[in-house]
């Protein structure tokens, strides 16, 4: 039996006031083309249907689109909420949708009943576990001591009574100990959220969503298939892909993954301006990818985003690395200053500032500019 994993389809963000949405419609078509070439028997999307609890309606369309066009592939879809979603927005209509084979979690109760698929190996059991605190748990199984996540996802799993004698599959949305990060997560101070890789041992393999970049969590059956687009700078080297999951016999399992390409690269590029708009250094990129532009020259470029587009027309993001940005932002104040003149703290200021003395030009601005306001002042 075969699963194809998705998690984090954030369908609806907004990255740096550029709407994704073209991005997204583009990556889900990219997404079908592989379900019908590996022409697997169920999906698994693990959380973060949304960007938001309350989505825009053109991400609603859009998820809407993606779930016809798996329904008519006549696949078994597994679909749970994650910390960005709401989950009774997911659930709705979830017992409609069963008898399509579109199996939306309901909102958790404490009962994570599995939803049985067989083949010649036998039953394949899967469970769903939308995202959940240690505080709702608690109230739901009152008789636990559940003082954490771990404690949290340890009593729900319990709670499941697991067949071992079937391959089980849980789908779930939660941190993992030791999974690395991205910037465009939510993270909680001091690994509070953290999981323990041992609460899954049940399960054949654990569909994870939550973490964006495609990694294992502790064993090689326990994977986060991360999300199908970068969705921060910092994801500029991650390689976007779906899992594929392949069951054979009892303890026979194999993953795999089939690469993305998204519709705009995500790229960070840096140099002086004149070197970053001279044809030769951008000839044969795609300058239409979302940029992070760092400027490494020392005076500030006038309407620098503006010229910029002209070349690459997606710019996201805008900063400066020169002796002013690695200076000190916090300068200290100078000493004995009721001795010293205005155009002396000044140029003291200046100074620490950005990390540079006045030029001449500049010193003779100010001192004209001090002596006009100080005439006004008298």
């Amino acid at each position: 039996m075969k699963f194809i994993h998705l998690s984090d389809l954030h369908l609806g963000k907004r990255l740096n006031e550029f709407s994704l949405i073209e991005d997204q419609e583009y990556i889900l078509n990219k997404i079908i083309n592989i379900i019908d070439d590996e022409k697997p028997d169920a999906v698994i999307i693990a959380g973060d249907i949304y960007d938001k609890p309350v989505p825009p309606a053109e991400a609603v369309r859009l998820f809407d689109d993606f779930l016809c066009s798996l329904a008519l592939r006549r696949l078994q879809v597994f679909v749970i909420s994650g910390n960005h979603d709401s989950a009774e927005r997911i659930a709705f209509g979830s017992r409609l949708m069963d008898k399509s084979g579109i199996h939306m979690a309901p909102v958790y109760d404490g009962n994570a009943a599995p939803v049985s698929l067989e083949d010649e190996y036998g039953i394949v059991d899967v469970y769903m576990l939308p995202f959940v605190k240690p505080a709702g748990v608690r109230r739901l199984f009152k008789d636990e001591q559940i003082d954490s996540y771990t404690d949290a996802l340890r009593a729900c799993v319990k709670n499941m009574n697991v067949d071992s004698s079937h391959r089980n599959i849980l789908v779930t949305h939660q941190f993992v100990t030791g999974a690395l990060r991205s910037d465009s997560e939510e993270i909680s101070i001091g690994g509070a959220d953290n999981v323990d890789a041992a609460v899954f041992g049940d399960f054949d393999y654990t569909a994870l969503g939550h973490i964006h970049r495609p990694q294992s969590a502790g064993a090689d059956n326990i994977r986060y298939c991360g999300t199908p687009l970068k969705y921060s700078f910092s994801e500029c080297s991650h390689d976007k892909s779906v899992t594929v999951v392949e069951f054979a016999a009892k303890g026979r399992v194999t993953v795999r993954t089939a690469s993305l390409v998204p519709l705009h690269d995500m790229r960070e590029i840096k140099g002086p301006y004149m070197e970053l708009t001279d044809r030769n250094s951008y000839a044969g990129t795609a300058t239409d990818d979302y940029i992070h532009v760092t400027l490494t020259d020392e005076d500030d470029i006038p309407d620098a985003v503006g010229r910029l587009r002209a070349v690459y027309p997606n710019i996201m993001k805008l900063d400066y690395d020169n002796k002013r940005t690695r200076s000190s932002s916090c300068v200290e104040a100078a000493e004995a200053v009721e001795t010293k003149s205005p155009m002396e703290l000044f140029a003291e200021f200046y100074e620490k500032q950005n990390n540079a003395a006045m030029s001449d030009e500049q010193r003779d601005f100010c001192e004209k500019l001090i002596s006009d306001i100080w005439e006004d002042v008298r």
